[in-house]
């Protein structure tokens, strides 16, 4: 399918467990527009809804995975009025979802893509791949929101290497960072991410799940036992966990539906 010269929205499709959302402006790097971001949030909402899903993918067309907002509207003052966290709360949104989230880093990730991949579970990037935050650069004081996910993932010193001094961060350093879980050629990109993905869908829901919250809180410095132990409780007393156990016994495949 065509995009035209300037590209098109975000497109969200539906494969069985697994959505896949991608950016769609190739031309300029897959930057996104104020129209993109509530276009993003209304498909989270989608997704976040849709209990029988299990992964998500966010990736990009063309040759970079993302350059961020689109600069000529974030420097309109109108525009900035009517939302100012738009696109804060656009990467809160994705890094909210329950189900586990995969970026499929199919190039360059710039600015505020840099947020949207740190805002996911896991990142497959491509050799070749740099990524860059020149909001120092523009005079921008980044969201807390997406300062505090950069901590988390990449630690604070190479935080601070990232968003006070501009510093590009290419895809070997990524991957000792563990910033990255996979570094591989263009033409092995999708068979990493679909191994990552199979390797996901495989696991009980209220698990998957369940952990994943804990582990972001835990990694974000959030204190409150109260809900992990709900999720404990939850899984303890799961058919997930009989039908786990089940299978195991079995020496079969067990089949999980999140309950």
């Amino acid at each position: 399918m065509s995009l035209g010269e300037g590209g098109g929205p975000p497109a969200l499709h539906l494969d069985g467990k697994r959505a896949t959302l991608t950016l769609r402006r190739p031309t300029h790097r897959n930057r996104l527009h104020r129209a993109d971001l509530r276009q993003l949030q209304a498909q989270l909402e989608q997704v976040a809804a849709d209990t029988s899903l299990r992964v998500l993918v966010l990736t990009g067309t063309g040759p970079a995975f993302c350059a961020g907002f689109h600069l000529g509207e974030l420097g309109q003052p109108e525009a900035a009025g009517t939302d100012p966290a738009l696109f804060e709360r656009t990467a809160a949104a994705l890094a909210a979802l329950a189900l586990p989230t995969v970026a499929r880093l199919n190039g360059g990730v710039f600015g505020g893509g840099v947020d949207l991949a740190l805002a996911c579970d896991f990142r497959i990037g491509v050799e070749g791949m740099v990524l860059r935050m020149p909001a120092a650069r523009l005079g921008l004081h980044y969201e807390p929101g997406g300062l505090r996910r950069a901590v988390a993932r990449l630690g604070l010193q190479a935080a601070k290497r990232l968003f006070l001094v501009a510093e590009p961060l290419d895809g070997a350093e990524l991957l000792r960072l563990g910033c990255l879980d996979a570094l591989v050629p263009p033409g092995q990109l999708d068979a990493e991410v679909d191994a990552l993905c199979a390797a996901l869908q495989a696991g009980a829901p209220l698990a998957v799940q369940g952990m994943k919250a804990t582990l972001d809180e835990i990694a974000l410095g959030h204190a409150d036992p109260a809900p992990q132990r709900e999720r404990v409780a939850r899984c303890a007393a799961s058919a997930d966990l009989r039908e786990g156990l089940a299978a195991v016994a079995a020496r079969r495949a067990p089949g999980f539906e999140g309950r």
